[in-house]
């Protein structure tokens, strides 16, 4: 149905724009017509899940029960969570888990301590594969032709000087990734911040990732491997006995 799916696409721009937009704006982000972008708009409004000030546009809050609906029926993610609220709790820094959907990482679970940075994450948000510790482990365990497929329609920008862009390079980390069963990523998402991750496995294959976060100028590297990982792993391990379950869904 292509009203059904501008529809969904014209939502889906709000959280990249993160400000109410104008048609313009929308139909720029969207690569629709301003025609079609306003019929869209004009029909989220009439259902209640936008509203209208002057010549732009915002989400309202009944969207929310949108992504609720997953939240509330992926029984993975839910018994998930108990288990990064209690590695948060022993490690005392944030944690997410993250599943690949459209090239993507998707956060569909984190539990999170009371520390300022500039990038705001949530069970729903994205960010990209290759610049990622968890986006680096799930692509790890994809096949040669499937990680290159993915670096040749994937723009890889640098958000930060350390973010490696290089094609060649980014697949030797993969293998590096997949043989150390971890990634860490230092500051290439964003200055100030690192990360290491590890893989979710279920039915031998890898389903999931789950991270942890840390400020730069608190945590080094070494640390990360040290202190975080191990708990990290037997996380994962856990969370990965929860997708062997048959009425547990990622």
């Amino acid at each position: 149905m292509t009203s059904l799916a501008r529809g969904l696409a014209v939502m889906r721009c709000f959280a990249d724009a993160g400000a109410p937009m104008s048609i313009a704006q929308a139909a720029r982000l969207t690569g629709l017509s301003r025609p079609a972008v306003k019929r869209c708009l004009h029909t989220l409004v009439r259902l209640g899940y936008a509203a209208q000030d002057g010549t732009h546009y915002e989400l309202r809050p009944k969207t929310l029960a949108l992504g609720y609906a997953y939240l509330s029926s992926s029984s993975l993610a839910i018994r998930a969570q108990p288990l990064l609220d209690r590695l948060r709790d022993e490690i005392h820094e944030s944690c997410s888990l993250g599943v690949v959907e459209e090239d993507e990482v998707y956060y569909v679970a984190r539990a999170e301590v009371s520390r300022i940075m500039s990038i705001a994450l949530r069970a729903g948000s994205r960010l990209p594969l290759y610049c990622t510790s968890m986006g680096r482990v799930l692509l790890a365990g994809w096949d040669r032709a499937d990680q290159e497929a993915y670096l040749r329609r994937t723009k890889l920008v640098a958000p930060t000087p350390k973010t490696r862009t290089d094609p060649a390079g980014l697949l030797a980390l993969f293998q590096s990734v997949r043989e150390e069963g971890c990634a860490v990523v230092d500051e290439e998402l964003e200055v100030g911040l690192r990360s290491v991750a590890v893989p979710v496995f279920a039915a031998g294959k890898v389903v999931a990732a789950v991270n942890v976060g840390v400020q730069a100028s608190r945590v080094t590297t070494a640390e990360l491997r040290s202190r975080f990982l191990p708990p990290l792993r037997k996380v994962a391990a856990e969370i990965g006995m929860l997708g062997m379950d048959r009425r547990a869904r990622w």
